[in-house]
């Protein structure tokens, strides 16, 4: 289960964060020159806030560029239930956003299939309580939620900018490139000699591979924090009923609200799904009101709260 670690977090621990949402492997210089801080300000601040479990750095495969599928799985348990099921599902290599929702009586989780099959679907009893949808396409959030990526200047992001995708690049993953994205999984910023020690490949060749992997979009780096730190105490998910005409319209709106962490078209009678974050429950309810309960076309939206998020985009570790 992960804890919230609450620590001192200040303005430049928040240009830190975002600069690592622009390049999660950018080096302490860099990142420095950017901020306008010393190199050992930087890293002093980055281990800090890296050993206490606050922000982790954290490579995810892309799924559309490797041909799998995503599926959203929404399973609601008996409340003495829900907490081991949200453990079983954490604990999984092909899950990711383990949350526990509606006060603890529900699981929420997304799984990566690579074929047409999901194993996750067919271990899970079959049944009303269960339900999953598979993800069509993220419309929202791609880049990181907006809360955490404010502040930078256009200037210093892109000072950080990593080179453009080569979309065009053949894309085969070998043995050695999944167990090198599985390392970065659990470390993005792992240093290179380790890596190669973990993948058996020579350094030089874990420096070029990496690259162009990310360069291929085979995978991304993310950054994983508590919205808390940047003073933000309520999250829900979104389940959302679009008319099929409004959907695009729908999801463009969606990619101009910062409080939209993350959404996706996905199959089913809610077709469109979307994570939020706001301050507390009263800007929830503004949000709702005000902001996505006025666009045109979507015609229900059920709220739930997330009270716990067990696992987010990067593997597990054990609790220390």
């Amino acid at each position: 289960m992960m804890r919230v670690i609450m620590v001192d977090f200040d303005s430049l621990d928040e240009q830190l964060v975002h600069a690592l949402q622009v390049d999660g492997r950018a080096s302490f210089s860099r990142i420095a020159a950017v901020l306008g801080a010393s190199d050992r300000t930087v890293a002093r601040r980055y281990h800090r806030l890296r050993e206490t479990g606050a922000v982790r750095v954290v490579a995810v495969p892309s799924s559309p560029r490797l041909g799998w599928v995503d599926w959203l799985i929404r399973i609601q348990c008996a409340p003495d239930t829900a907490v081991a099921v949200a453990a079983t599902m954490a604990r999984r290599d092909d899950t990711s956003w383990v949350c526990l929702t509606s006060g603890g009586l529900e699981v929420t989780c997304i799984t990566h299939t690579k074929g047409r099959g999901a194993p996750l679907l067919r271990k899970l009893q079959r049944g009303p309580r269960v339900t999953a949808q598979c993800i069509l396409r993220a419309v929202a959030g791609t880049a990181g939620w907006a809360g955490r990526t404010a502040a930078l200047t256009d200037e210093q992001v892109d000072g950080l900018r990593s080179p453009s995708l080569e979309y065009d690049v053949p894309l085969e993953l070998t043995a050695q490139d999944q167990r090198l994205m599985a390392e970065l999984a659990k470390d993005g910023r792992t240093a290179y000699p380790a890596l190669a020690a973990a993948t058996g490949m020579p350094e030089s060749t874990v420096r070029r591979r990496l690259g162009e992997l990310l360069r291929a979009g085979a995978m991304y780096l993310d950054v994983e924090t508590d919205p808390m730190l940047f003073g933000y105490s309520t999250e829900a998910i979104l389940w959302m009923s679009v008319v099929p005409s409004a959907l695009t319209t729908v999801a463009d709106a969606l990619t101009q609200h910062p409080e939209v962490a993350y959404a996706a078209a996905v199959t089913g009678a809610t077709n469109l799904f979307g994570f939020v974050v706001c301050a507390d429950p009263d800007a929830l309810y503004d949000y709702l009101a005000d902001r996505i309960g006025t666009l045109p076309g979507i015609t229900h939206i059920e709220t739930v709260p997330l009270t716990t998020t067990v696992k987010r985009a990067g593997t597990l570790l054990p609790r220390r």
